[in-house]
């Protein structure tokens, strides 16, 4: 079995985001700057169906193995049925919806946006919209912790937690370990605590318990670096996953680079083979076999770089032992 397959009928611009699916390994969906979200099965190496935006599509996340949501540049939200291949309008944000998140606990769809708001939505209910939240600041990036702690990254270094059940106040509000723009966050698989990732090549590694105790273990690192010729080459960790099964945790850079950490013993695992592409996007799958890696151009270098960049591609990596910590047992 080789290490990884090359997804036939790739989008044509920039992929955005990859997920799969909560329940079924195999299935995988893609966003993409060509205004499409594509939905696989990876195991047949077969795209299922194309669903259509306006514009630039930036983020798109499953509820359950037959429905899923997508949203972006066009600020609609849609639902999409992967058995039908109908699409429906579940509202609007005023701006860019940047990110999105399903709460398997609460049966609920959130999404962020450049609009400085938090929206929840219910596919089921006549009024979709059931809330809306004001942040400080533009949402970058958010994720899910045990279904119901949601992490939300803001420009301005900003960060807020929420327990998503108490939506009234802000559970926590900090900034950043790191000194630039983030790009990259993901919730750790135990639900205690959470991975940032900026533009200037650094992780910081945090926790929600707000006790000294547990604030003494976060701690930050470099990575996705490079000294060529004696000069020091710096790239953006684009985004970050954790293993659903051992908790240990992918990295993503516009190096084209895709490292494994484990976070507990603060050491690199194993570093995949270069792509010939920035890695603007990563997810495993829901019983960790499986790594799919979005590879396309993220314009660090311009129109200029555009101009020379291979094709977007997604590949499909099978996961092994080096995702695995030292030692680990199950428990």
């Amino acid at each position: 079995m080789s290490d990884q397959i090359e997804l036939a009928s790739p989008p044509f611009d920039s992929v955005s985001s990859v997920r799969f699916s909560p329940t079924n390994p195999s299935h995988l969906l893609a966003s993409s700057w060509d205004a499409t979200v594509r939905f696989y099965d990876v195991a047949t190496n077969e795209q299922k169906s194309k669903y259509d935006h306006r514009a630039a599509v930036l983020a798109c996340c499953f509820s359950d193995d037959t429905h899923a949501f997508s949203g972006g540049l066009d600020t609609s939200v849609r639902g999409l049925d992967l058995q039908t291949e109908q699409i429906s309008h579940l509202g609007q944000h005023a701006d860019a919806i940047s990110c999105m998140n399903w709460s398997h606990t609460e049966n609920t769809l959130i999404t962020g946006s450049w609009d400085r708001t938090l929206r929840f939505w219910d596919p089921r209910a006549q009024n979709h919209q059931t809330s809306s939240h004001d942040l400080p600041e533009r949402v970058y990036n958010m994720d899910l912790a045990e279904g119901h702690i949601l992490v939300v990254a803001m420009a301005s270094r900003l960060f807020h937690i929420y327990d998503i059940r108490k939506m009234d106040a802000v559970a926590q509000a900090r900034e950043s370990s790191l000194k630039f723009m983030t790009r990259a966050l993901a919730c750790m698989s135990d639900g205690s605590g959470y991975a940032t990732g900026s533009v200037e090549g650094r992780i910081a590694v945090e926790y929600f318990d707000p006790s000294p105790q547990a604030q003494e273990k976060k701690y930050a690192f470099k990575c996705h670096r490079q000294t060529i010729d004696d000069v020091d080459h710096v790239w953006p960790v684009n985004a970050l996953a954790f293993h659903p099964v051992y908790n240990t945790f992918a990295s993503a850079g516009s190096d084209g680079t895709v490292s494994i950490w484990d976070h507990k013993s603060k050491k690199r695992l194993r570093q995949y083979p270069k792509y010939n592409s920035p890695v603007p996007t990563i997810a495993f799958n829901c019983d960790g076999t499986k790594l799919a890696v979005g590879a396309s151009y993220t314009w660090e270098e311009g129109e200029e770089g555009a101009k020379t960049a291979e094709r977007p591609a997604i590949y499909i990596r099978n996961v092994g032992e080096e995702v695995k910590p030292k030692g680990w047992t199950a428990s």
